[in-house]
C-alpha cells in the first residue's frame, strides 16, 4: 500500500480523497495555484506545494509542477480527482514513465474512451448497445447530408473530442444540417483542437441513465447499479439519482452485467461510468467516463461503498474489497449540485462567503470546501457544493432534500439553491416523469434568463 499520495486537484473533490487516505492511514500532500493557498484542501492535507499562479494552465494543468510536486515530496501515487487531468492519457504516460502509480485507468484505456468514435466502435465489438449513426468520423457536408437521409430526422452531430455539452448540435430537418454541421466542426475545433465530427440518430425523449463500474485491472469487474442524471441544462448535469426512477431490477440487472462484462473483457482497473440514452426500454451508450463521477456519492449511498477507498486499494494492486453477490441496493438517494451563480442567467458569481451553515441531520451529506470568510476564486468551475440525501425510498429522499436545502446558508454570494426548492415543487420532479429536455423546457417557461 502507498504511504503518500498527492491529489492533483482542488475544492470539494481533492477533500474527498483526503479523507479516503486518511482513514486507510495514508499521508496526503494537496497542490494549489496562488489563489489556493487558504483553501480547505490545502488546510486538511498533511503536506501542500504551490505550484503556479491562478490560471489552470499554470497550475492545476501544469504536468511538469505536479510531477514536480511529487518528486520534492515523495509521494508514490497521484489521484486525479475529476476534471483537470483526470482523463488525460498524456499525462497518465507521464505519470507511469516517472515511476509514480496514476490512481485510475491506463494511458490506453483513456485513450480509448476519449475518441468518441473509437469509444463507440469498441462498445459494439464489447456487446454494449449503441445509438445508429456514421461509421468513423464523418469528412464533409455531403456526407452528412447522406447520412441524414439515412436514419432519417433529428440527427446530432457530435465532435469526436468533445465534452461537456461543446461541439454537439441538432438538426431537425435537412434545412438545418448544414449550419448544424459546421457549427459543431468550428466548436470542436476551437475547444479541442480537433474539427472530426460523427452523427447519430438523435432521440427525442430519452433518459440520461450511466452505469458506474469498477474493475480490478486483472479481469474482474462489477457494476453497481444505475444513476438517473436526466435533469440537465446545456447538457450539465444539475440533479441525480440511484437508483433510476424509471428501470426496473430485470433492465438493471442485464445492463449492469453486459458493462460489467465489457469492462472486464479489457482488464479496466478503477472506477468508471459508461453513459446511455434510454428510451422506450432500450439502452443506447454515448460515451464512458474514465474517472470518478461528480456524482459518485449516490452510489456509494445506496450499496454502503467508498469509491475512492476502492481506486487506491486496486491501484496498489491490491483485491477489491466486494464482489457482484455482495452488491445490494439499500435506498434511495440523490444528489444536487449547488453551483456560485446568479439565477436566472446562471452568470458565475465569485466572492466572499460572510456567512456558511452545512444542512445535517439523518441521511444527510454535504461534500464542500466552503467556510466562513472563505473566498470563492473566479478562475475555476463554479461548483461549490454538493447536497446529498438519502432515504428508505424516493419519497423519502426528496423529502429529506427539501427540509436540507432549508437548513443551508450561504451568504455573500449567489447559489442555485432557489432552483432546487423551485423544482421541488414541480409534480413531474416527484413523479419521475421527465427527460433530458424536461429541465431546458422549464427554464425556458419559469426562469428566463
Amino acid at each position: 500500500m502507498f504511504d503518500k499520495i498527492l491529489i492533483a486537484n482542488r475544492g470539494e473533490i481533492a477533500l474527498r480523497v483526503i479523507r479516503a487516505a486518511r482513514e486507510m492511514g495514508i499521508k496526503t500532500v494537496a497542490v494549489h495555484s496562488t489563489a489556493d493557498s487558504d483553501a480547505m484542501h490545502v488546510r486538511m492535507a498533511d503536506e501542500s506545494v504551490c505550484i503556479g499562479p491562478p490560471p489552470s494552465p499554470q497550475s492545476y494543468l501544469s504536468v511538469p509542477a505536479i510531477i514536480s510536486a511529487c518528486e520534492i515530496t515523495g509521494a508514490q501515487a497521484i489521484h486525479p480527482g475529476y476534471g483537470f487531468l483526470s482523463e488525460n492519457a498524456e499525462f497518465v504516460q507521464i505519470v507511469e514513465d516517472h515511476g509514480i502509480t496514476f490512481i485510475g485507468p491506463t494511458a490506453e484505456h483513456i485513450r480509448v474512451m476519449g475518441d468518441k468514435i473509437t469509444a463507440k466502435d469498441t462498445m459494439k465489438q464489447l456487446g454494449v448497445p449503441c445509438v445508429p449513426g456514421s461509421d468513423g468520423g464523418v469528412p464533409d457536408l455531403a456526407a452528412a447530408k447522406k447520412i441524414g437521409e439515412e436514419f432519417g430526422y433529428p440527427v446530432i452531430i457530435k465532435a469526436t473530442a468533445g465534452g461537456g455539452g461543446r461541439g454537439m448540435k441538432v438538426a431537425m430537418s435537412a434545412d438545418e444540417m448544414e449550419s448544424a454541421f459546421m457549427t459543431a466542426r468550428a466548436e470542436g475545433k476551437a475547444a479541442f483542437g480537433n474539427d472530426e465530427v460523427y452523427i447519430e440518430k438523435y432521440l427525442t425523449t430519452p433518459r440520461h441513465i450511466e452505469i458506474q463500474v469498477f474493475g480490478d485491472g486483472k479481469g474482474k469487474a462489477v457494476h453497481l447499479g444505475e444513476r438517473d442524471c436526466s435533469l440537465q441544462r446545456r447538457h450539465q448535469k444539475v440533479f441525480e439519482e440511484a437508483p433510476g426512477p424509471c428501470i426496473t431490477p430485470e433492465e438493471r440487472a442485464k445492463i449492469g452485467k453486459i458493462c460489467a462484462d465489457a469492462v472486464a473483457k479489457i482488464n479496466y482497473i478503477g472506477a468508471g461510468t459508461i453513459e446511455f440514452l434510454y428510451e422506450n426500454g432500450e439502452f443506447y451508450f454515448i460515451e464512458m467516463n474514465t474517472r470518478l463521477q461528480v456524482e459518485h456519492p449516490v452510489t456509494e449511498g445506496i450499496f454502503g461503498v467508498d469509491l475512492v477507498r476502492e481506486q487506491i486499494l486496486v491501484a496498489a494492486g491490491e483485491d477489491m474489497s466486494f464482489g457482484q453477490d455482495d452488491l445490494e441496493i439499500n435506498g434511495h438517494a440523490i444528489e444536487v449540485r449547488i453551483n456560485a451563480e446568479k439565477l436566472p442567467n446562471f452568470s458565475p458569481c465569485p466572492g466572499k462567503i460572510t456567512a456558511y451553515h452545512a444542512p445535517g441531520g439523518l441521511g444527510v451529506r454535504m461534500d464542500s470546501a466552503l467556510y466562513d470568510g472563505y473566498s470563492i476564486p473566479p478562475y475555476y468551475d463554479s461548483l461549490i457544493a454538493k447536497l446529498i440525501v438519502q432515504g428508505r425510498d424516493r419519497d423519502e429522499a426528496l423529502a429529506r432534500l427539501e427540509r436540507a436545502l432549508g437548513e443551508l446558508i450561504v451568504d455573500g454570494i449567489d447559489t442555485t439553491v432557489p432552483l432546487f426548492h423551485a423544482l421541488l415543487q414541480e409534480p413531474d420532479l416527484h413523479s419521475g416523469d421527465y427527460n433530458i429536455h424536461w429541465l431546458e423546457h422549464w427554464l425556458a417557461e419559469n426562469m428566463a434568463e
